[in-house]
C-alpha cells in the first residue's frame, strides 16, 4: 500500500508535468492508457518486493566409486605399559618398579650388607615404543664377569618397559647393587645398607 501511494503521486507528478494544469488531479482525471500503464508499474514493482519461489529441476548425477584401496601398514605393538614421567629422574622410579615386578624372586629382602659382591651403574636409552635402544655401562664389575652378563640378561627380559609418553625417549643411569647370593636391588628403590 505505501508503493502504490508513492507510485500515484510520482504519476501524478508527471501527469502534471505532461498538462499545463498545474492542480492536484484526481485519480479520475488520469486517461484510462495512463491508468493500465500505471496498474502495470504496480504489478512490476510489487513482484520486485515480492519472494521469488522457483522450482529447479536438479539433474541425477551418477558417481562412480572407484574400487578401494588396500594399504598395508605395518602395525607397531602396542605396549600395554605407559609411565607418565614427565622427567628421566621420574622415568628412573617407573623402569625400576618394572624390573622389580618382572624379578620379584631375585630382589634382595631388606637391608644389604656393607660388603656387596658386584656394583654395575648402567646407562639405558630407552624407545617411545618401551624397547631398550641401547645401554652402556659406566661402571663394569670387573671382579664379577657372570653379573654382567646377569644383569644385561635381566634388562633384556624385562621389555618392552614402560613407554614414555611424555617424555618421547629418554635416558637414564641405574645402579645395580648385587649380593653375593645373586640378588640384587635397584639403587633408585634400595632399602639401604646395614
Amino acid at each position: 500500500m505505501f508503493f502504490a501511494r508513492i507510485f500515484l503521486h510520482l504519476a501524478q507528478a508527471i501527469f502534471r508535468s505532461l498538462s499545463t494544469e498545474v492542480s492536484q488531479v484526481p485519480l479520475r482525471a488520469i486517461p484510462t492508457r495512463l491508468q493500465i500503464i500505471l496498474a502495470l508499474g504496480l504489478c512490476m514493482l510489487a513482484a520486485c518486493s515480492a519472494p521469488k519461489l522457483v522450482s529447479v529441476a536438479v539433474p541425477k548425477i551418477e558417481i562412480e566409486t572407484p574400487a578401494p584401496v588396500v594399504t598395508v601398514i605395518e602395525e607397531k605393538p602396542l605396549t600395554t605399559l605407559v609411565s607418565i614421567a614427565r622427567t628421566p629422574k621420574e622415568y628412573r622410579f617407573d623402569a625400576a618398579k618394572h624390573i622389580y615386578g618382572f624379578n620379584q624372586h631375585r630382589i634382595h629382602q631388606g637391608k644389604l650388607p656393607p660388603l656387596l659382591y658386584a656394583i654395575g651403574v648402567v646407562t639405558f636409552e630407552v624407545r617411545e615404543d618401551g624397547k631398550i635402544e641401547s645401554f652402556d655401562w659406566m661402571r663394569k664389575p670387573k671382579q664379577a664377569p657372570e653379573v654382567v652378563q646377569e644383569i644385561e640378561r635381566t634388562i633384556k627380559a624385562a621389555e618392552p618397559f614402560p613407554a614414555p609418553v611424555h617424555l618421547g625417549r629418554v635416558r637414564y643411569t641405574e645402579t645395580w647393587l648385587w649380593h653375593k647370593s645373586g640378588k640384587f636391588q635397584l639403587d633408585t628403590l634400595t632399602e639401604g645398607q646395614i
